[in-house]
Formats: C-alpha cells, structure tokens, sequence
C-alpha cells in the first residue's frame, strides 16, 4: 500500500467516510539564497516527494487532525485555538486562524495526512502542511479564495501562529509548482515566471550533513540585520533605494569605503546573487544546463565566503564533487550551518557517487551521510488514487 492508500485508508477506517485526498510536494531552491528577505529572485521548483491529506468537511466546528508519522492526533474547534505544545498541530491551526480572520466562512473538518518529505533536511515539510491543508479548505468549502492569496494565508500561519519569519518561497512554490519546470519568484513584487528544467538524463540529488542549524536562528537575523544597515546606508543619499533589490553592484561599490567590511560583504552577496539568478535562468531558456550549474556553484562560493553562513560540512561536499565532470553543480542549500547541499548530477553516476562520498565523508567526519534523489514535479493538487500511481 502507497502513501496516499494509507492516508485515505485510514482515515475511511477512522472517520467512517469517503474523504477527498490532496497530495503537497516539498521543494528545493536551486538558486536565490538568502535573496527573499532582501525583496530579491528565488529560483524553487516542486519535488516528488510529498505529504498526503486526506480530509473532509463536519457538520459542527470541531475539527480532528490525526499525524500519522508521528502516530499522535489533536482535537480543536475553530472558535478557539490555543497554541498546542505538541507543536505540529500549530501549523494546521495557523491556517484556519488565518481563514477566520479574513472572514471566510466555514466549519470544521477532519483531516489525516502523512508523507515522506524528510524532516529537517531543508525540503520545506512546513509549507506542504500549510498551503495543503489551505488548499485543501479552500476546495471542501467552496471558497474560492486565489491561489496567491493561498500562499499568503500559509506564509501568514507559520509568521504569525507558529512564530518562524519564513519569507514566501516555501509556500509560494508549492501551491504554484509544475511539473518539469523551476518557478523563478520576484520576492518584491511576487510575480513569477516559469522556466523549463526537463533535463531527465540529471538527478537532482541532496547530501544531507546531518549537522544541525543550531546557529541558523541567531546568524539569519543578524544577517537580516546587517543587509539592513547596508541598505540605510545608501538609503541616505538614493532615497529611492528601499532594499538590496535596488542596489547595484556599481552603486554597492562607491559606498565600499563608508561601510563596516563585513556589511560591504554581506550586501555583495545578494547583490550578486540577484544577477546569478537571472543569468541562470537565461541557461536554462538555452538548455545549458552545465552553465547553469556552473551559477550554483558560484552561489556556494558567496554564501560560505562573503555570507559565511556555511560550516565545513557543507564545503567539503561541495569541493569533493566541484572537478567531477558528471556532476553539473553543487551548493549548500537552505540557511546554513548545516542541512544539505543540492547537486545536478547524470544518472548512470548518481549511485558510484554517493558511495564514495558517503565513505569520505565518514571517514573525515566520524558521521554518517543522508543521500535523498528527487525530481521536479507539479504542486499542490487533488487526486484520486485511480490517477495517482506515486509509490
């Protein structure tokens, strides 16, 4: 029995009905980093691998939501919504919060949902629960709510129910993904722009460090901070500066003197960054794929040297596969300090590979290495298990 099975079998033996099943990809950014914040490009795209929600509508206002990876469930009304100290069942509630308070009008439901999006490795399992769960009332309840509007109600659930000040890529490209094409987001004005990506000879592929980002909170908000101070440096003289979107590097370069070195560099980066996105995806408009690969890679070179925000996990990874040429690009991914790096690397490689990396990296860091293959698939969705073959 496949995951969605499972979801809606047990929830028909739970419930004693017929739900209708939503699957909601995880992701991967293939370039922007750290870019979203500063009102830059991000470059996401949906994975194969997914949560499944299986829910259906309540007469009353109660609602039950049942976990099964973590074999736990929780019961709450959408008249009161305590924050759950088990912490999972906070991502649910943010939504219907946020439903509420746009004045939808709806009642409760039941819901149980599953996946194998793996947990902490940077693929977005927090937005998948979110914008699914959004999804998924919008269709039970008729209510007609847009699917960018989805994406800020979700956005909105985790920033203000759960407390994390996530930027709008997660939610953003798991309601907008499509199969066999990165989605390029404008974070300052959300339009988007697809780009193809059905390169099926390459896998993407993440090498999770299994570190954990236990600087990742405290080193993002002052990185936020200091982009900021570079930002209101310029400011003062180009008032129509307003982030480090409008900045160019030229323009970042007269002020180079006047600024704290670690603000010069801090800014440097996602300026350019901003340009390596845009550039890439002229790669991919040509079918380059190596070429783009080749801005990934740039990318890691800024986030560990200008941005610092990786740790030597993540550089060895990237330095241990940078010369081989099957493999087109590689980079961290993700905050930093940890978490995985993402690859593009040919397929008749992917296995050899992994083994003689997973060796190294043992043998260098006495810890063992997580290897996760994936591809690009569509985003959020209602399914029927007749249609849906996933194993």
């Amino acid at each position: 029995m496949n995951l969605a099975e499972s979801v809606e079998s047990i929830f028909q033996e739970k419930f004693k009905e017929q739900p209708l099943l939503f699957r909601s990809p995880g992701r991967v950014n293939l370039i922007g980093e750290h870019t979203d914040y500063n009102k830059g490009y991000v470059l996401p795209a949906a994975i194969d691998k997914s949560i499944y929600l299986a829910v259906a509508p309540r007469n009353d206002r109660r609602c039950t939501v049942v976990a099964l990876d973590m074999n736990d469930e929780h019961e709450f009304s959408i008249d009161d919504l305590p924050s759950s100290p088990k912490g999972w069942p906070n991502y649910l509630m943010g939504v219907v919060d946020q439903f509420i308070k746009a004045k939808y009008a709806f009642r409760g439901f039941n819901c149980v949902f599953g996946g194998d999006i793996p947990i902490g490795a940077g693929m977005s399992s927090s937005a998948a629960l979110e914008a699914g769960l959004a999804f998924a009332l919008n269709t039970i309840f008729k209510l007609g709510i847009e699917n960018l509007a989805l994406v800020q109600y979700a956005q909105k659930a985790e920033n203000v129910f759960v407390g994390v000040q996530c930027g709008i890529m997660d939610q953003y490209i798991n309601i907008f993904g499509k199969q066999d094409n990165v989605l390029r987001i404008d974070c300052r004005s959300l339009e988007y722009q697809y780009y193809p990506f059905a390169f099926h000879s390459v896998s993407l592929v993440l090498f999770d460090t299994r570190v954990s980002h236990s600087l990742a909170s405290s080193e993002y908000n002052r990185r936020r901070a200091e982009c900021g101070e570079g930002v209101a440096m310029i400011k003062k003289n180009y008032p129509e500066v307003d982030s480090l979107r409008d900045v160019s590097i030229d323009l970042l370069q007269k002020w180079k003197d006047t600024m704290d070195p670690t603000v010069y560099r801090r800014c440097k980066y996602v300026v350019e960054e901003n340009d390596r996105v845009l550039q890439a995806c002229r790669e991919l408009e040509k079918g380059d794929l190596k070429a783009f690969g080749r801005y990934m890679t740039k990318t890691h070179e800024g986030l560990s040297r200008d941005y610092e925000v990786s740790c030597s996990e993540l550089d060895y990874l990237v330095e241990f596969v940078q010369n081989d040429p099957q493999v087109y690009g590689s980079r961290m991914m993700g905050g930093g300090f940890g978490g995985c790096t993402i690859n593009l690397i040919e397929n008749n490689h992917v296995d050899e590979l992994r083994i003689r990396v997973t060796e190294q990296y043992k043998q260098k860091f006495k810890r063992d290495l997580r290897t996760y293959c994936t591809s690009i698939g569509p985003g959020t969705r209602m399914i029927t298990l007749q249609n849906h073959a996933k194993p």
